[in-house]
């Protein structure tokens, strides 16, 4: 590949985000306001992979509720998964997708962490505005110009772009490979991340070049539009300097072209394993819009979505099986996303529709293993309308990260996050290790009861718990908020609470208790 093609390919998304908002460029060409920063750096080596699932995610047919599967089948029946074929996690009344037997086995290896109902208070059913809720990490009602990632990067390597790449930063900060998400590495000033279109690109060879503009107003914007062209230059010349240096140690990745994640992720791998420092990498695996033909009817464990979560497992665990191979996997944690999850009902297409909720995966050999949350109660009579509320706000997923992986302080991660979410147990030893005895839904510390149960006026919440800041939720039949009742910090033991029908339409609801880092979510049916 030419140097004209390579720079064709990433610089659209690292040039033009940093000029978002009509914003001058001259607010990053002074080069003494925070050159005393850049030193900053996040306090360890550790690498974080996104991989996100473009399109909407089933999670029921993806991590299967054993204890629920009458009422599945009334409700999907069509495309419901044959039980004999799941990869059974039988402890946990789980069952993982036939096509996922990698992710069973890192499960079984104590690698895989799966938390269950991964969602938001008032989901949006738009791929576009969902996803931007997700990567830029605002409520359902906010619009925000900088995303998570962009923002905790700006914090920790502040005045980028100006002075970057330096001695202690030679690296990008971020690499998007085969995924164009620039609101998720747009910080407050400037895009993030340096975006690869795709894996080919590895056998490009780039010279930086200087050239001095004209001591003019014109000229210093013109200088920082060079600043950034250099800046690709250079970062260009050190992804392919690390590849080269890198190798793969794993042997059983997929035939190159046939599962381009895979392809995606082993470039990863060996760009980590070539000295690379970028820290955080974004992957895509597109096609969850399965609206119709999700399944092959009559043998369900085929199609559409069994393709997808294939190319997901052999992806996975190729990746994960190199990293160990070459010594680089404690170092390494992934994380797949995906906008929203599917309805609980499929529809007439063979396929499933919009919907909110759904199981997130962290995989690794530094993860807490296991199953965070409580399988998702499905409806009898389930309806069109019917959806799974979270049981875990996503951005408490990212407060766990940053806290836990990245060492940030409890105060930088509500700044980067805007406020304060609840702290998950996602990491073995973390930086946060103490925080957590027993987050076992299971484990008794959060007990919940409801009654009177169907529900007419009033239904009263009878809450077991260790004491700390509480709060009860209230999600219709859409998996939206529609009452919510902040308790402050209750004592440790027993007190009842009451929520009232504010003229809710009959259907399916669900409370939702969050005390500190617990949550447990009950199914509750409104009638007249």
């Amino acid at each position: 590949m030419k140097r004209r093609k390579f720079l064709q390919s990433v610089a659209p998304v690292a040039l033009m985000p940093s000029l978002i908002n009509q914003m001058s460029v001259k607010a990053f060409t002074s080069p003494g306001v925070l050159r005393g920063l850049l030193n900053s750096e996040i306090p360890n080596d550790h690498v974080l992979v996104m991989i996100f699932l473009n399109g909407g995610n089933d999670g029921l047919n993806t991590v299967v509720p054993l204890d629920q599967m009458s009422n599945l089948a009334n409700a999907r029946g069509n495309i419901m998964l044959p039980e004999g074929q799941l990869h059974k996690i039988v402890d946990k009344q789980i069952g993982l997708h036939p096509s996922l037997g990698g992710f069973k086995t890192l499960y079984d290896e104590d690698k895989l962490q799966i938390i269950q109902s991964v969602g938001y208070p008032q989901p949006n059913f738009s791929h576009f505005r969902s996803t931007d809720i997700w990567v830029s990490g605002s409520d359902a009602d906010e619009y925000l110009d900088s995303g998570w990632m962009g923002r905790f990067l700006e914090t920790n390597f502040p005045g980028y772009p100006s002075g970057y790449p330096n001695a202690e930063n030679p690296d990008p900060l971020a690499i998007q490979l085969g995924a164009n998400m620039p609101l998720l590495f747009q910080g407050n000033a400037a895009q993030m991340a340096f975006n690869v279109s795709s894996p080919d690109i590895f056998n490009v060879n780039v010279d930086p070049t200087t050239d001095t503009a004209p001591n003019t107003p014109a000229g210093e914007e013109l200088t920082y539009i060079r600043t950034i062209t250099g800046q690709i230059e250079n970062y260009a010349q050190q992804i392919v300097t690390a590849y080269v240096n890198g190798s793969n140690a794993y042997n059983g990745y997929p035939a190159p072209g046939t599962n381009y994640l895979a392809d995606e992720l082993k470039a990863v791998a060996r760009l980590i394993n070539g000295g690379l420092k970028t820290r955080i990498y974004l992957v895509s695996l597109y096609g969850f819009d399965t609206h119709a033909e999700q399944v092959v009817e009559g043998n369900t464990a085929t199609g559409n979505h069994a393709n997808l979560m294939k190319l997901l497992n052999d992806a996975v665990f190729s990746f994960q099986r190199d990293l160990e191979q070459l010594g680089e996997a404690n170092r390494v944690l992934g994380m797949t996303f995906s906008e929203f999850g599917r309805r609980v009902i499929s529809n007439g297409s063979v396929g499933t529709d919009h919907g909110a909720a759904a199981p997130l995966f962290l995989f690794g050999t530094q993860v807490q293993p296991g199953v965070l949350g409580s399988n998702p109660e499905i409806p009898t009579g389930a309806n069109v309308d019917d959806n799974l509320p979270m049981q875990y706000d996503f951005r408490s997923v990212y407060a766990s990260v940053l806290s836990q992986w990245f060492c940030m302080d409890e105060m930088t991660t509500d700044d980067i996050l805007l406020q304060h979410y609840q702290n998950l147990p996602v990491i073995k030893e973390s930086c946060s290790t103490g925080l957590f005895d027993d987050l076992d839904p299971n484990s008794g510390v959060l007990q919940v009861e409801v009654y009177p149960n169907p529900m007419v006026d009033r239904v009263q919440v009878l809450v077991t718990s260790p004491g700390g800041p509480t709060r009860l939720e209230l999600f219709d039949p859409l998996g939206r908020v529609v009452q919510t009742r902040n308790l402050g910090k209750v004592a440790k033991g027993t007190a009842a609470y009451d929520i009232y029908n504010e003229g809710y339409a009959p259907g399916t609801y669900y409370v939702r208790v969050q005390c500190g880092s617990y949550q447990q979510v009950k199914m509750i049916q409104i009638v007249r």
